[in-house]
């Protein structure tokens, strides 16, 4: 087992590029590679987790969103957080896909925050997603009329919300000062009124919430 969580780093703007990765060495995360190659890096260094921004050369368009995705149809294991200047939803989608696991969208604006980088990479390591919270009300605005998602209590929307987030139940309830059965309770509801079988299991009825919140 590793000592420590391995990061691959996208970022070509040398200040910002230094800056996330004094943050990761901080906490401890070992940044093995900082470069724009991302899909050699990750093949030659088998990270944990890879972080970029979206617009990275060679054409500073998406660049890094293009790399991500063939990083996780050939390494669906190693996570994935992609930054971007600006708030896009139609990034957030593509990148998400059909599995939201393992993901984390964040605005640079953010990741000001040290410990907002490090919980997003700690989420995704663990298969979690970690979407930031604008992102996620972006998503909500193109969602069609109509849909389960209308059934939902305020307080279902708000759990609903957090687990789109990538928080857990414990998180949850820590974020809402309710109990955790009382998360529990909700998040039945919530599988109830999407119609998701019981005979899925819990993570993969997470994920089908998740994506039928951000409206797939």
């Amino acid at each position: 087992m590793r000592e420590s969580l391995r990061a691959v780093l996208g970022e070509d703007q040398p200040i910002v590029r230094e800056g996330i990765a004094a943050i990761l060495r901080a906490s401890g995360i070992d940044v093995v590679a900082a470069v724009d190659e991302l899909v050699r890096a990750a093949e030659e260094h088998d990270p944990d987790v890879v972080i970029t921004d979206i617009r990275i050369p060679p054409r500073l368009e998406a660049d890094g969103l293009d790399a991500v995705r063939k990083i996780r149809a050939a390494r669906p294991e190693t996570a994935v957080i992609v930054l971007s200047q600006f708030l896009d939803a139609s990034y957030a989608l593509d990148l998400v896909g059909d599995d939201p696991s393992g993901v984390g969208y964040l605005l640079k604006e953010k990741v000001a925050s040290p410990q907002i980088l490090i919980d997003a990479v700690q989420r995704v390591v663990a298969r979690d997603s970690a979407l930031d919270p604008d992102v996620i009300s972006a998503l909500l605005g193109r969602q069609r009329p109509q849909n389960p998602l209308e059934t939902l209590t305020p307080k279902e929307r708000q759990v609903l919300a957090l687990m789109a987030e990538g928080h857990s139940n414990t998180g949850i309830s820590q974020q809402l000062f309710v109990s955790v059965a009382a998360v529990e309770r909700h998040v039945t509801g919530i599988f109830t009124k999407l119609g998701l079988s019981q005979s899925a299991s819990g993570t993969h009825r997470r994920v089908l919430a998740v994506l039928r919140y951000l409206g797939q």
